[in-house]
C-alpha cells in the first residue's frame, strides 16, 4: 500500500471519529434537557396532587363555615322560640330548626367524604414525593455522568486531532485538500477499499486500467465514478488502522 494511502485511511479514521464526536457534543444539550424533564414531569405530578389536597382542604372548611352558619341560625332560631308566644309561629320556627339540623347532618358526612379523601391523597402525595426524589437522585447521577462522559470526550477529541495532525504533516498538501473535499462531500468516506473491480464507495465498476493502477500502487488513484480515492483491498491492507490506534 502506498504510504501516502495508508496515512489517508488513518486521518479518515480519525477524522470520522471527531465528527462522531462533535455530533455527541452537539447532542449534550439535548440529553441534559430530556434527563431533567424526567423530573419535570414527576414535579408536575406531585404539585398536581397535591393541588388535590389543597382543593380539598378548602372544600372542608367550607363545609365547616356552613356548619356553623347553619348552627348559629339553630341558636337564634331556638331563642325567638322561647321569646314567641304564638303556637304557629314556634312550629314555623321549629320546622327550620329541622331543616338545619338536617343539613348540618348531610353536611358533615360529606365532610366526613372529604376528610377520607384527604387521607388517600396524603397517601398517593407521598408516593408522587418519594418518586420525585428518586428522580432527583437520577438525574443528578445522570448529569453528572452526561459531565464526566462530555469531559472525556473533549479530550479524546484533543487526541484524535494530535494525532491527525501527525499524519497530516506527512501528506503532499494538494493531495490533502482534495482528501479534504471528498470527506466533506462523500459523508466521510474518501478514501475506500476496492474489490473484485468494484468501488466501495459507490459500488460501481472501475476500468481495467483505473483497477490495474489501483493493483499496482505506484500512484493515487480515483475511481472515476465518484472520485473517491481508491486502494487496493485485502486482509492486511483492513488492519492498516487498527496498527496505528
Amino acid at each position: 500500500m502506498l504510504p501516502e494511502i495508508e496515512h489517508l485511511l488513518v486521518i479518515q479514521d480519525r477524522d470520522r471519529k471527531i465528527r462522531e464526536i462533535d455530533q455527541e457534543l452537539v447532542n449534550i444539550p439535548k440529553k441534559e434537557e430530556e434527563i431533567r424533564n424526567r423530573l419535570e414531569d414527576d414535579q408536575a405530578t406531585f404539585d398536581g396532587i397535591k393541588g388535590e389536597l389543597t382543593q380539598n382542604e378548602i372544600a372542608m372548611k367550607n363545609l365547616e363555615l356552613d356548619i356553623e352558619t347553619r348552627r348559629d341560625s339553630i341558636g337564634k332560631l331556638k331563642v325567638q322560640q322561647y321569646e314567641t308566644k304564638k303556637n304557629e309561629e314556634f312550629r314555623k320556627m321549629g320546622g327550620e330548626i329541622g331543616r338545619y339540623e338536617a343539613e348540618i347532618i348531610a353536611t358533615e358526612d360529606r365532610e366526613l367524604e372529604l376528610m377520607e379523601l384527604a387521607e388517600e391523597i396524603k397517601v398517593r402525595m407521598k408516593s408522587a414525593a418519594e418518586d420525585r426524589d428518586d428522580s432527583q437522585t437520577m438525574v443528578d447521577d445522570d448529569i453528572a455522568n452526561l459531565k464526566i462522559a462530555m469531559e472525556n470526550m473533549k479530550k479524546e477529541r484533543v487526541e484524535f486531532v494530535t494525532n491527525r495532525s501527525g499524519y497530516a504533516e506527512k501528506v503532499d498538501e494538494d493531495l490533502l485538500d482534495t482528501y479534504a473535499r471528498l470527506f466533506k462531500a462523500k459523508d466521510g468516506w474518501a478514501v475506500v477499499g476496492l474489490i473484485d473491480g468494484a468501488c466501495q464507495g459507490c459500488h460501481m465498476r472501475v476500468t481495467k486500467s483505473t483497477e490495474l493502477d489501483v493493483r499496482n500502487e505506484n500512484v493515487v488513484t480515483h475511481c472515476q465514478n465518484c472520485g473517491r480515492i481508491l486502494y487496493w483491498w485485502t486482509d492486511e491492507a483492513d488492519k492498516v488502522v487498527s496498527r496505528c490506534e
